[in-house]
């Protein structure tokens, strides 16, 4: 009976251990682990490298204590002590392993410079405007930039193609910041066109968030200088990969079919040409989405807009160790996962790819 009972059991374990074996060699599992690798990368590089930067956030209250007030070294020294919750002065390896730990629980510490505030919720705060923000303009951006890449293709080597194909060589050549500075002064200064002071920060005074029109559009009001300046720098990258991906296209055989079939241009080019040529840039698109936390960094800076950018300078500026180290393990986060996304992506909008393990 004891033999008997063995074979099962042994065969349930040959069963299971089969299946581990196929886990751990299938493609998304190793992409996982090799997207745990670069975040716990990033993050001890970011814990060291911060810390190398001239000056510390202790040091720096102490000398404003003293500056601004007056007070003695020691006095100042006992403020500091009584405030900040982190002991710099412990040894590195301690503060690092320290660090791991509250990670590993998903405490991302409190910032040094607002007492008592965690850095999760300062991170919550500012996250949402930069979503927002970016978010818009990142489907703006990749919208236009795919009609006009189509358009310009159709018709290459026209003078459609030729001014398209120069106003966004000419736009993405130019830094996002400088030319939010350049609105800012045109707009602003110069012409008075638009009330630069008034669209500072997320929300006007008074304003409450809340799912209502009033609120969006405010929103959007504020928004819409980053917006515009993200679209504006951006949206010729996508059209000019479109144009190339139409082009290439345009060119195959089924598409020479649906002409001599008589079906129309605008048929042929939104059924058979776009929905192909499109297929690149989806995986763009899902790795653009990634830098979406960390791509507007200067250009709310320029605008004074209120998201994760802005607060990320703010703690480089004042040496706020754990918010920056907060703000970079997000944006390190955001992109690993989208490029596991556009991976995986990839493989289901064209059925010719096959990754590795994928069955």
């Amino acid at each position: 009976m004891s033999a008997a009972v063995a074979v099962p059991a042994s065969a349930g374990g040959m069963r299971v251990l089969e299946v581990v074996r196929r886990i751990i060699q299938s493609y998304l599992f190793t992409r996982i682990l090799r997207g745990l690798a670069i975040i716990y990368i990033v993050v001890t590089l970011t814990f060291f490298l911060v810390r190398l930067m001239p000056g510390n956030p202790i040091d720096i209250f102490i000398f404003n204590l003293i500056s601004q007030y007056g007070v003695t070294y020691a006095e100042a020294q006992a403020q500091a002590a009584a405030l900040f919750s982190i002991d710099l002065k412990a040894p590195l390896h301690l503060q690092y392993l320290s660090y791991l730990r509250n990670l590993l629980r998903g405490d991302l510490g409190m910032s040094i410079l607002s007492p008592g505030t965690p850095v999760s919720a300062m991170i919550l705060k500012f996250l949402p405007w930069t979503l927002f923000s970016v978010g818009i303009a990142l489907l703006l951006s990749f919208t236009v930039g795919v009609f006009l890449g189509m358009l310009a293709a159709y018709y290459r080597d026209s003078w459609i193609d030729n001014l398209l194909s120069s106003l966004a060589s000419g736009l993405s050549s130019i830094p996002n910041y400088l030319l939010g500075i350049i609105l800012v002064v045109f707009l602003g200064v110069k012409t008075n066109l638009l009330p630069i002071a008034a669209m500072r920060g997320s929300l006007s005074p008074g304003v409450e968030p809340g799912w209502n029109l009033h609120f969006f559009l405010d929103a959007l009001y504020h928004a819409a200088l980053p917006i515009a300046t993200y679209v504006l720098t951006t949206f010729g990258g996508w059209m000019l990969t479109m144009k190339s991906s139409t082009i290439s296209t345009l060119e195959e055989d089924y598409v020479h079919v649906a002409r001599a079939k008589g079906l129309p241009d605008s048929r042929i080019l939104t059924a058979y040409v776009g929905r192909n040529a499109i297929l690149p840039l989806f995986t763009q698109l899902t790795i653009a989405v990634g830098f979406i936390i960390g791509g507007s960094v200067l250009i709310e800076n320029v605008f004074v807009y209120q998201g994760v950018g802005q607060l990320l300078l703010s703690a480089i500026s004042r040496r706020d160790y754990p918010v920056m180290q907060g703000v970079f393990l997000i944006i390190t986060i955001s992109v690993v996962v989208a490029n596991l996304v556009a991976d995986l992506l990839y493989g289901v909008l064209d059925p010719r790819i096959r990754v590795k393990g994928g069955d």
